[in-house]
């Protein structure tokens, strides 16, 4: 019933920054005085796109935040209709979105891909050298036990493990369908948890899944010593944080803005912003994005 209940109160709360949260966007187009940022439903892509809309606003430009929209199947049809602007998004996912079979895997070469395979009117900004990729990920204990430390071990085991991660890795191309057909791996079972969250890491302490998707600067990796398996196959391409922006909104000051962010962006400092974010205090995303904007000098 809680998880009902949260996700009622998930529900109202978007409603209330405009728009549908099961349907990504309202379908009217943002004003066009106005940059809607969004974000998808973790605490580092809040986190970046709060960082991006107080960096443009402090530069005067005006701003209306969507936060934690969802997933990018719900949150691309609204930049895709006008009602988002701009968002946080990760090189190598929105390539494979936007084009399933793309087979870039490098950082330049996937990055010069997206640019053109993206639909008419969309845009990307300059990459950071800021990384964040899927990885598969397993406990300390689950390693030493079967001598993991690539994907490649963990094939004989696949049929054995539970595996867990949020609903939509089941079916992205560089999810389990590209675990199936790089690795031959295929899992006893998939459990739908959450976006690297507190169900995905609980379900590993417990050993309710032996294996489990999370992002690889996600701070529960440190902290509970989990491991990350290596990806001699590519199955995760290159996961440079990058905004994608309507390119009507992408005027000469809101460019070098958000390129100024991606210059000084990197995987350390998105590694130490996590790290304050899941302080037992829990800040608040906007307080966190100030001040690293502050001490950025942005």
């Amino acid at each position: 019933m809680k998880r009902i209940a949260t996700a009622v109160a998930a529900v109202m709360l978007l409603s209330a920054c405009g728009g549908d949260p099961l349907q990504g966007g309202n379908g009217t187009p943002a004003p066009t005085d106005t940059i809607v940022v969004g974000s998808a439903n973790f605490p580092e892509s809040r986190l970046l796109s709060e960082i991006y809309a107080e960096a443009l606003a402090t530069k005067g430009i005006k701003v209306s935040k969507r936060p934690n929209i969802g997933n990018r199947e719900l949150y691309f049809k609204g930049v895709q209709d006008g009602s988002i602007d701009l968002i946080p998004e990760y090189s190598g996912v929105l390539l494979k979105h936007v084009n399933k079979e793309a087979p870039e895997v490098g950082s330049d070469e996937v990055y010069a891909a997206l640019k053109k395979a993206l639909p008419a009117g969309l845009i990307v900004l300059d990459k950071s050298s800021a990384e964040d990729k899927d990885a598969v990920v397993v406990t300390k204990q689950i390693a030493a036990q079967y001598s993991l430390k690539s994907i490649d071990d963990l094939v004989p085991y696949c049929k054995d493990f539970v595996f867990g991660g949020p609903p939509e890795f089941q079916n992205r191309p560089d999810g389990l369908p590209g675990l199936k057909a790089k690795y031959a791996c295929e899992f006893k079972e998939f459990k739908a948890l959450d976006v690297g969250g507190p169900l995905t890491v609980a379900g590993l302490k417990d050993n309710t899944v032996q294996a489990a998707d999370l992002f690889t600067t996600d701070f529960a990796i440190k902290a509970n010593e989990f491991v990350v398996l290596e990806d001699p196959k590519n199955v995760f391409a290159a996961q440079n944080v990058l905004p994608l922006i309507n390119e009507k909104k992408a005027s000469q000051q809101v460019r070098d803005t958000l390129n100024a962010i991606s210059k000084k962006l990197d995987t350390k400092t998105l590694l130490e912003l996590n790290q304050k974010l899941a302080a037992p205090d829990k800040p608040e995303p906007e307080k966190v994005a100030k001040e690293w904007l502050a001490s950025a000098g942005i």
